[in-house]
């Protein structure tokens, strides 16, 4: 049994993991590389690490793009086999995947404009919205804790991540033709925190023999645990009384989410004034629709919430926005109110006209939710850059940068560690994944000290045998 590292090794974007076993080939997840735009379009086009007509079948963790965006473009270059994926992640897939295609698109046309000004022959987007819909065609929707066979000797299970909705760890018991053992392989996907606002909490999975892990904050501790209501209040409060805008970029799924409900609570206990919020995204309109699909996803709280009331995600002053008119009024608009729009990294979207409008005042408070990965324009504006270039322009930073960890989907070091604790089994081997170098080494050092099996950090492009 081999296994091929193609993505999220050294990285923490572009999750795509190879498993050859009884002559098949099985992928995890299949991400789109996120970074400088050139540099990701030239990762992401052409599959330099296999050939999509060889695989079989792909196995999905959870819906983010890093994770399920290329998977249009593995269709449309001959993969034909089964998607296997929970079915809030399907649903998720079905618009983020449309989204993304967009984002190519767009993509493409930055793209174009400089490789016409160096004399280079235009590139096509990675795939079109025609694309995205007949993947959707290829998916096989399977419950948490559901058994499946999905291949000659390899049966399928996923438990719950308590990441996103719909998350998953990727289990699968192997009966291994090579030297004739059973063995039982984990893949963690993105792991979440715990005690989420929404979500249930991972879960422990039992007798894992090896284990492909996240290690996004190895070595780094979130600043405040979650829900930590308190923080949120005050960090809202003093924003709004310098009378301006909240401008907050939010991933379209998950924390989009749960800001809102977050937000509910706190308007209903008079904690916060009543300001207008909008959610300016058509695709965090979209996916908190299909948040209310599945219940099975949620915490007792929230389960109990949803029979209790229509909507745990409106309340009196939200606006949710899907034309791009209204958007337009948005930024035109001096009055005070809390943005929420996408994408999280500050790399596309409404959110860079929201940024555009309101960086270079002070009595604007830009508010980040999760992570940025390095390179990106959020990660600069959370870095505390003095100038920022937006729409090849630069600006001043002159709005208040205000980071919450709080709300990371991501479990921390601690966190991460706890997690690995709990999982039963001998872990023979470990691989970390999904991280910058330096945090799956921190994250390595930390498990090797603690733990008698193999742990090593992955490495792009590496097969190891098992």
């Amino acid at each position: 049994m081999k296994l091929k590292f193609c993505g999220a090794a050294g990285t923490t974007t572009g999750s795509q993991h190879l498993l050859e076993v009884n002559g098949q080939r099985i992928l995890l997840d299949c991400g789109l590389y996120q970074g400088r735009r050139k540099d990701a379009h030239e990762v992401n086009c052409c599959f330099p690490h296999f050939d999509p007509k060889t695989i079989d079948q792909v196995v999905l963790s959870h819906a983010h793009i890093d994770h399920s965006g290329n998977l249009p473009n593995l269709s449309s270059k001959g993969f034909e086999g089964n998607i296997y994926a929970t079915f809030a992640t399907r649903d998720l897939c079905s618009v983020m995947l449309a989204d993304s295609a967009r984002i190519q698109k767009s993509d493409a046309e930055w793209l174009n404009k400089h490789r016409l000004k160096d004399g280079l022959p235009p590139v096509d987007p990675l795939y079109t919205p025609v694309d995205a819909e007949l993947c959707l065609r290829q998916f096989v929707n399977v419950g948490y804790n559901r058994k499946l066979m999905i291949a000659k000797g390899v049966e399928l299970t996923f438990i719950d991540a308590g990441h996103i909705l719909g998350s998953a760890q990727v289990i699968l018991d192997i009966e291994d033709e090579d030297d004739g053992q059973k063995k039982r392989l984990l893949f963690s996907g993105d792991v979440g925190r715990g005690d989420n606002d929404l979500l249930r909490d991972p879960v422990a999975a039992e007798g894992i023999d090896y284990l492909i892990m996240e290690s996004t904050y190895g070595g780094r501790e979130h600043e405040l645990g979650t829900g930590a209501d308190d923080r949120v209040a005050e960090v809202l409060q003093d924003a709004l009384k310098k009378g301006g805008k909240v401008i907050i970029p939010a991933f379209a799924v998950e924390r989009t989410q749960q800001l809102l409900y977050v937000l509910h609570q706190l308007f209903e206990n008079g904690t916060i004034p009543e300001v207008p919020v909008f959610v300016d995204s058509p695709l965090a309109v979209n996916a908190t629709e299909i948040f209310r699909l599945h219940p099975e996803c949620f915490n007792e709280e929230v389960y109990d919430t949803l029979f209790e009331r229509s909507n745990p995600f409106g309340f009196e002053g939200l606006t949710l926005i899907r034309s791009v008119s209204k958007s337009k009024e948005l930024n035109a608009d001096s009055g005070q109110a809390i943005i929420i729009s996408a994408s999280g990294m500050c790399e596309a979207g409404r959110i860079l006209h929201h940024l555009k409008n309101g960086i270079e005042d002070p009595k604007n408070t830009i508010l980040f939710v999760g992570y940025c990965a390095q390179n990106t324009l959020g990660y600069r504006i959370r870095s505390g850059d003095e100038t920022v270039k937006i729409f090849g322009k630069e600006y001043k930073l002159r709005a208040k940068v205000e980071i919450m960890d709080s709300f990371s989907g991501h479990a921390d070091h601690s966190e991460l560690m706890e997690y690995f604790d709990a999982i039963k089994g001998p872990k023979k081997k470990v691989w970390l994944v999904h991280g910058e170098e330096d945090r799956s080494l921190a994250l390595c050092k930390a498990l090797q000290a603690v733990h008698d099996g193999e742990v090593s950090v992955a490495t792009l492009d590496t097969e190891v045998e098992f």
